[in-house]
């Protein structure tokens, strides 16, 4: 099984399906070329698990997208899961951050979940009510969604790692199983995943449920940046202000925030750029 996967499962004798995300060398990879401080790379492991965790839940085409914006210390954070489980995410924070943990990173924040599924997305708004993501997020499933979910997240530099639990829609369980269930969950940490975690962590969080667990899907690090979408944004730009740009530094370098890839533009790749939007004119004058 890849280390970096998420594992469904249901239980035999409880309406309640589940599923673990267990994220290590994509997670590392996310956090290449950027120096988050600890409150910052925890929060956006807890996002990575969790938006892997909303994809794998869903029966879609395309990608979803959780986006945390605010006015404390963390200005925005951006991770997206393709149906395919393609992940990348980043955060931006203050220079001068001091928080040391989510409710003091995240104040006044808010928090969207977009589902580009064709046409016409969907977008719900996720209140920052809690004392962390998970306890937000369970709150989104429950008012907005309607199905009654516990959400655990743990994540340390090296691994990030959750599990999503949710009633069957239309179906009732018992109180005492249903919070039984979450005590459970809450047990989890970042040393249950320094391993393969999988079939064996489920089991042994369970052992007292019979449990069926389905085959792993992998999980990948996979940034949708391009030469193309990179010449898209300076073309946006105008030529004036490329020349501009390329007459102060002598060239223009575009970094992506997400995996950090640096491309550089001179004068000829801008003189290239902009010559290929010139409109052809007639075979012949007239």
């Amino acid at each position: 099984m890849s280390a970096d996967s998420i594992t469904p499962f249901t239980f035999e004798s409880l309406p309640v399906r589940g599923a673990l995300i267990h994220l290590s060398r994509s997670w590392r990879r996310m956090q290449r070329n950027h120096d988050y401080d600890q409150a910052t790379a925890e929060t956006l492991g807890h996002a990575a698990a969790a938006t892997g965790l909303i994809a794998q839940s869903l029966k879609f085409d395309g990608a979803i997208t959780l986006q945390i914006h605010g006015s404390g210390d963390l200005k925005m954070l951006v991770m997206q899961c393709t149906s395919d489980l393609d992940l990348r995410g980043m955060a931006v924070v203050e220079p001068d951050a001091t928080a040391i943990n989510f409710v003091e990173l995240a104040g006044n924040a808010h928090c969207a979940i977009t589902i580009d599924a064709g046409e016409r997305p969907y977008q719900g708004i996720v209140a920052i009510d809690g004392e962390s993501l998970s306890s937000s997020l369970e709150h989104y499933f429950e008012k907005s969604v309607q199905v009654p979910s516990h959400v655990a997240l743990v994540a340390n530099e090296h691994v990030a790692g959750g599990l999503l639990i949710q009633q069957m829609p239309g179906q009732t369980i018992d109180d005492d199983d249903w919070n039984r269930l979450h005590i459970l969950a809450e047990t989890l940490t970042s040393g249950d995943f320094a391993g393969d975690a999988g079939i064996d962590l489920i089991r042994k969080l369970f052992a007292e449920d019979d449990v069926r667990v389905f085959r792993s899907r992998s999980v990948d690090f996979c940034c949708r940046c391009s030469n193309e979408k990179v010449e898209d944004v300076l073309k946006m730009l105008g030529q004036e202000e490329s020349r501009a740009a390329l007459k102060d530094q002598g060239e223009i370098a575009v970094v992506c925030e997400y995996c950090g890839r640096r491309r550089s533009f001179d004068a000829v790749d801008v003189s290239r750029l902009f010559s290929n939007n010139v409109v052809a004119g007639p075979d012949s004058v007239q």
